[in-house]
């Protein structure tokens, strides 16, 4: 077995030593390993499903999947997305055939920050998934939903972990004191500072403690107060919020902002990820999608912003990168909103999907050979550039026997504020070729 899974060594971190090895040891996520829980129904079946253990970090991913490991009757294969590529997800599929077949057991195959994995990687799970070759195990920070592909997440089960509310994270506090740090106590205050600093994490909040209490026994200090923790660990402590928020949470707020309009809170939210570690470029692919969905037509200019906001980023780093972005979230919180072409698409898309197929009007095709122009291809198709204005005014670009429905409607904010005044001028040149022709 790998490693990674072997008993802990005495030289082992605080973290790995204090690892749960049972589901009882388990700090945290009584919403799947409470009694009659999902997860624990899971687990005491034998019987586990494919799944996506997704929350944000240092919450139990990888120690669920060790206890797996564990407990399951079927051979366990780490795979980490950020080190692992198809060769490895070939090897680990022929180590798979050979288990089954020399000793008849299935195979777990637990993948770390599966989200990393492009779309090909995803996909090669698949055909092994559907036969029952592996139990797919994936772990991500980020949403699934936009992160792994909608193949492979039909297939799985998504199980949401929650970050480590105080109460849990002083349990783990009081358990590694207990492991390490006996003879040394500490204030209250201390104690509240270091789960505050945690932010919900319990990786962090054991490998911060960890130091804290090797520091401690290095200066003969018995109990640690708050200036023994400020001289020696100022280095490392931040200022979280307490019951810190989840990533994903922090990314609806900060989208919210941004369409709510409000620069402060809009920098607020984006300056939190970044402290918090958030990948500055996820970000940008998030900043263009406000962008995109929120702002449209109404300023054409905010999605070229946030564009090249990504752009300066992969160019310069940070902190350089990081103010370009900052830029963008702001200019995106003052510009005008429209959701009108995103709702458009939308409500087209929709009806693309459930209309028939209709033929392309005879006018609107293309006639490139003397068959097609037999035909009447192309026959009456009137070229805008050669009429008034450059608009071929009443004539219908969707198919004949389709009443043409009205998809956007562009608001008086903005851009869109001309749009739809154009708009309005060119519906009345309609109107009035339709009259004309009428009366012919």
């Amino acid at each position: 077995m790998n490693s990674l899974f072997q008993p802990n060594s005495p030289e082992a971190p605080l973290a790995e030593r204090l690892r749960p090895k049972t589901l009882d040891e388990v700090v945290g996520q009584s919403h799947l390993l409470g009694e009659s829980k999902p997860l624990r129904l899971a687990f005491q079946s034998g019987k586990l499903p494919s799944m996506i253990l997704w929350g944000p970090p240092g919450v139990g991913k990888t120690t669920l999947a060790r206890l797996i490991a564990n407990t399951a009757d079927a051979d366990f294969i780490p795979l980490s997305a950020v080190l692992s590529g198809i060769k490895d997800i070939r090897d680990a599929v022929e180590r798979a055939e050979l288990t089954l077949q020399q000793h008849g057991r299935k195979t777990i195959l637990f993948v770390d920050e599966v989200h990393r994995f492009n779309k090909g990687q995803q996909d090669a799970f698949l055909p092994f998934v559907e036969s029952g070759l592996i139990t797919f195990i994936g772990a991500t920070t980020e949403n699934p939903s936009f992160e792994v592909n909608s193949a492979l997440l039909s297939r799985s089960q998504v199980f949401v972990l929650n970050a480590l509310t105080e109460p849990e994270l002083g349990l783990l506090l009081e358990r590694a004191q207990a492991l390490v740090a006996t003879n040394i106590s500490m204030e209250d205050e201390v104690r509240e500072q270091i789960i505050a600093y945690a932010d919900g994490d319990a990786r962090r909040l054991l490998n911060f403690v960890e130091g804290l209490f090797n520091a401690a026994a290095s200066a003969a200090i018995n109990k640690i107060d708050e200036a023994f923790l400020q001289t020696t660990m100022a280095s490392k402590l931040r200022r979280f919020d307490k019951g810190g928020e989840a990533f994903y949470d922090q990314i609806s707020a900060l989208h919210k902002s941004v369409r709510g309009s409000n620069p402060d809170a809009t920098l607020y939210w984006f300056l939190r990820m970044i402290d918090g570690g958030a990948d500055p470029l996820y970000l940008g692919r998030r900043i263009v999608r406000m962008a995109i969905e929120d702002i449209g037509l109404a300023d054409p200019r905010a999605q070229s912003m946030a564009l090249e906001a990504c752009q300066i980023y992969e160019r310069l780093g940070s902190p350089e990168g990081e103010l370009a972005l900052s830029n963008a979230v702001i200019y995106l919180a003052v510009a005008a909103k429209s959701n009108a072409s995103y709702n458009a698409y939308n409500q087209a898309k929709a009806f693309v999907a459930q209309d028939k197929s209709r033929p392309v009007p005879l006018h609107l095709r293309n006639a490139p050979t003397k068959l097609m122009k037999a035909l009447d291809y192309g026959k009456e198709y009137r070229y805008a550039h050669n009429e008034p204005e450059a608009y071929a005014a009443g004539v219908d670009y969707f198919p004949d026997d389709l009443n043409p429905p009205q998809f956007y409607m562009p608001t008086p904010r903005g851009l869109e504020g001309k749009i739809t005044e154009k708009l309005a001028h060119l519906r009345e040149l309609d109107k009035r070729a339709l009259e004309k022709k009428s009366k012919k």
